[in-house]
């Protein structure tokens, strides 16, 4: 369970809340540019693009679950359980890469969506354990820029490019289904709704009637709509309202069960495409934190990490 946004315009920042009903090692990495990234079947490579996001440090490779490029090049994988398939069959006309390879992949090499989509048909998605310890998770991928976003599964049917008007992208169904399912709630306004009954003696109570019947479950659809529609009535592209819709699409504890456990928000984040700064509070800290892409020296070897602020961080006043 995950909700990605890409919120563009006067200002561009994309970011995702994970959702799961179990701990997650949270660290947010830098890598610079000459840390050589080996593929397992795509050779090494030794000088690219710089990139922060959250992730997990296993044997000095960075596992992202989302980060950017210092080029605003954005991507965060998301569940997609039955409905990912990884071939064990390898290609020999496209670069056969992992999808716990396949972020760093696209990262490295790529500065807009548009040159991430001419990569992407020259990608064969293979199914490669990291380890045996640490088997693959099924994901599809929101690939966004400060222009736009496209959305990347792969399926038994193959693989799929599909543009993402809506810049929002949750878990299952595929992507295609949530672009038609919207269209039930083409009728929703944040403005009141008209007295159509009577000439005279009806109005609405209070604010808000023009959104009844948004969707305010938990459910991967439900979380589509909320947040395209909250994407869609911004009127101001600014840090707290991307922590705002967020929000309002987060696991609370208790709220959902998972395997007899609470599904909860671990983290949410926000990237900065323009100034290159990673935002993130977790589930034990709400208050936001950020790091900087140019606090590190971006022409090293070694990976920067951080480990993500567990403790609730609290401003007193007096």
């Amino acid at each position: 369970m995950c909700t990605s946004i890409l919120m563009n315009g006067k200002k561009a920042i994309f970011g995702r809340n994970m959702d799961l009903h179990y701990p997650l090692e949270m660290n947010v990495v830098i890598t610079p540019r000459k840390y050589p990234f080996s593929f397992r079947k795509a050779g090494i490579i030794e000088d690219h693009y710089a990139m922060i996001g959250m992730a997990m440090v296993r044997k000095n490779y960075p596992l992202y679950f989302e980060a950017a490029n210092e080029c605003g090049l954005a991507v965060a994988g998301l569940n997609f359980p039955d409905n990912a398939y990884y071939t064990p069959h390898f290609s020999d006309e496209k670069s056969n890469i992992s999808p716990f390879e396949l972020i760093p992949w696209l990262l490295s090499s790529c500065k807009t969506v548009d040159e991430a989509e001419i990569l992407l048909q020259k990608t064969h998605i293979c199914g490669i354990d990291f380890s045996k310890e640490m088997p693959l998770s099924p994901l599809h991928w929101h690939i966004a820029d400060k222009e736009r976003s496209i959305v990347f599964e792969v399926t038994e049917n193959g693989q799929k490019i599909y543009e993402n008007p809506i810049n929002v992208m949750t878990n299952n169904p595929p992507f295609d289904f949530h672009l038609q399912n919207i269209a039930l709630y083409l009728n929703l306004d944040n403005n009141n709704r008209e007295n159509v009954f009577s000439e005279k003696g009806i109005k609405p109570f209070s604010g808000g009637f023009g959104a009844i019947g948004l969707p305010g479950d938990f459910s991967s659809t439900s979380r589509f709509v909320k947040a395209a529609f909250l994407l869609s009535n911004l009127h101001e592209n600014n840090l707290s309202d991307f922590f705002h819709i967020l929000d309002s699409v987060a696991m609370v504890r208790g709220g959902i069960k998972v395997s007899g456990e609470d599904d909860v928000t671990l983290y949410s984040s926000g990237i900065d495409l323009e100034n290159l700064v990673y935002y993130y509070k977790t589930i034990k800290n709400n208050r936001i934190c950020a790091v900087k892409m140019n606090g590190a020296v971006l022409d090293s070897f070694e990976l920067y990490s951080f480990n993500a602020d567990e403790e609730q961080d609290i401003s007193y006043k007096n």
